[in-house]
Parts: C-alpha cells; structure tokens; sequence
C-alpha cells in the first residue's frame, strides 16, 4: 500500500482511504467491523465518515456511522493506528433533523457537532474535521450554473475557520478539511489562514471520477500549488463505473435499485461514455473497477481516493486498484473518451 502526505502535515494516509456511507444502512455493523479488519489488515489507515451517516439520511439512522466506527476501534483497541476523518454539516433544509434544521458552520454549531462525533466515535480527538458542505449558496452535489443570492445570514468563512482552529489548539481535532468545495472557497480558507496566523486547511474532498473530472478545471492546480490534496469521493460513481447497471441491468440488492433517486451516473451521456470505458478495461484484461480506480489513484493532485462497498467481495476488488498501474495505451484511450464526452455527470 502506498501512503501520500496529507497537505502540509506530517501524517501520511493510504492512497486507499475506506468510505463508510453504506454502515447502519446498507451493512449492518458486524458488517462494518468485517470491512474495517480486512481494510487494516490490507493496509489501509484512512477511514473517513460524516457525522450525518448512513446515506439516504434520516433522523432514525443518524450518526450510527460513527458509532460503528467506535465501537471497533474500542473493540479492536486500534485507536493510534488510524487517522479518522469526519465532517460537519453545513446549511440544509433537506436534513432538518441535525441541530433542529439550525445546522449552519458557525462556531456554535461546530462545537455541538464536535462533541457529539467525539461522543459516537469514542474517542478523544478527531485526526481530521471537515466542512461536509458550503453554507454559501454555490456549486455543489451536481449543481451546474452560478447565480449570486442573498447571503446574508451566510456564515462567513473566517469564523468557519476560526472555530475550527480553536479545536486544534484544544486538542479535539488534529487537522482541518473542506468538503464540495469551489476554487474560491478553497482561496478564501488559504487566506484566511494567512491573515490570522492560524490552522491551514490540509485536504479537499469533492467528487471525482471518470465521469465527472470537473475538479481538474482550477482546482487541481490549487490542490498542487497549494499542497491542499484532493480526496476524490464517488470514484465509482455510485458503482455504475463497474458495469454493473449496463444495457438495463439492476442487480438485486444494488444502491441503485435499492435508491433510486441517486440518479446522479446514470443519465445517457453517463451510459455511453460508461459503456466505452468498460469496453477499454475488457480489451485490455482489466477490471472496469479497478481500471477506473487506478486513474483516480494515479493522479498527481489526489491524495486518497475513498472507496466504498456493501460486500466483502467488491471492497476486495476495490482495494487491489491500489496495486494496479495502467499502461500508456490505456490512458490514450481513456482520454480519447473523456475528449468525446467530458464530464458527462457533474
């Protein structure tokens, strides 16, 4: 297993980072705890959840991710040798369930999420605390388009990063990320840190795949230039990247049968250049998968690439992406498709 710097620190995470969406949903938490034992027996030291897990979101499953997470490391006595990620959420009227519909990134709220993250994770410290979303109205989960709203009653970013810079200084939290973010909110944390002399952000987790590379339209070289790295999330989209749902097909028991309003992959544009980069793994002997793993995993501004998985056997496949180097031949024809149809499901 390869391990990448995290921004500026001087922790080191795996290129592999295991995602835990699914846990107290879809995987039960013996489930979980299967999933985590193998990820650290493969190497992986990186795991990163949300104080608002499983997805869908409800009121009833509510922080349960974090709770699995507790529980083994409690059972498994392995705090040390993991570096835990967590988030925050932001401003939503569609998750009215978390703080009373008052979730916002303002001081008090990021205190109260806090101590309930350190509650459900039992633990004493968080290694990295991230923003999950913007409370500014900007481009996020798939949103094309920027028009400028009223933003009055917005949190501003410097208390954001302030708050957040009170919790290094007290120990609760070790390193501090943003999540679904814009080139101009990543400047505005950087200078912000600058300004006030305090914590600089470390890592950027935004979307990132094959189907969607929008993050290399200025934030990539923010993320290079700026050693703020990226942690691609959805790297599979939602799965369809294996080829699993092609020409109709919807296993039982898969996230898209099982919810589909995550529709986000699946639009025409999505299937066809899905279909053309299935079509390259097979002519070249590779697991679709695992071939649109190892791009993600090969790019110089990607720091972990964060994987998820309902089974034992697709987290499997996904981890031994970290192992596989793709042949010049192959990334001609992966970008011969991404010219043809870039971007195909933002």
């Amino acid at each position: 297993m390869e391990y990448r710097q995290l921004g500026k620190s001087d922790i080191r995470v795996s290129v592999i980072c295991l995602g835990s969406m699914t846990w107290g949903q879809q995987n039960s938490e013996a489930e979980a705890h299967q999933q985590l034992d193998f990820a650290l027996e493969s190497g992986i030291n990186f795991i990163d959840t949300a104080e608002m897990y499983p997805v869908p979101i409800n009121a009833e499953t509510q922080g349960r991710t974090e709770k699995y997470i507790g529980s083994w490391m409690k059972a498994r006595n392995n705090r040390q040798r993991l570096i835990i990620a967590t988030k925050v959420s932001g401003k939503a009227d569609w998750a009215a369930h978390i703080r009373d519909g008052k979730a916002c990134l303002d001081r008090d709220n990021i205190r109260q999420a806090v101590e309930s993250s350190l509650q459900r994770l039992d633990t004493d410290y968080i290694d990295l605390y991230q923003t999950h979303w913007p409370d500014r109205k900007t481009n996020f989960f798939g949103q094309l388009g920027y028009s400028q709203e009223d933003e009055a009653e917005t949190t501003a970013i410097e208390e954001t990063l302030s708050a957040l810079h009170e919790l290094v200084v007290e120990g609760k939290i070790r390193m501090i990320g943003i999540s679904n973010e814009t080139p101009w909110g990543v400047m505005q944390y950087l200078q912000a840190a600058e300004r006030l002399g305090i914590s600089r952000i470390v890592s950027i987790q935004n979307p990132y795949s094959l189907l969607n590379r929008s993050f290399e339209i200025g934030l990539a070289e923010m993320a290079i230039r700026e050693q703020v790295g990226l942690l691609p999330y959805s790297p599979l989209g939602f799965g369809v990247l294996s080829g699993k749902y092609l020409n109709q097909q919807m296993p039982d028991n898969a996230r898209l049968k099982l919810f589909p309003q995550f529709a986000r992959y699946t639009n025409p544009e999505g299937v066809n250049a899905t279909q053309a980069y299935v079509e390259i793994a097979q002519q070249a002997g590779l697991d679709p998968a695992q071939m649109a793993l190892a791009y993600v995993n090969s790019r110089p501004f990607v720091t972990s690439n964060i994987i998820g998985a309902t089974s034992m056997k697709q987290l499997e496949n996904n981890i031994a992406s970290a192992d596989l180097t793709l042949s010049a031949d192959v990334l001609e024809k992966i970008e011969a498709v991404h010219v043809r149809q870039p971007n195909p499901c933002p």
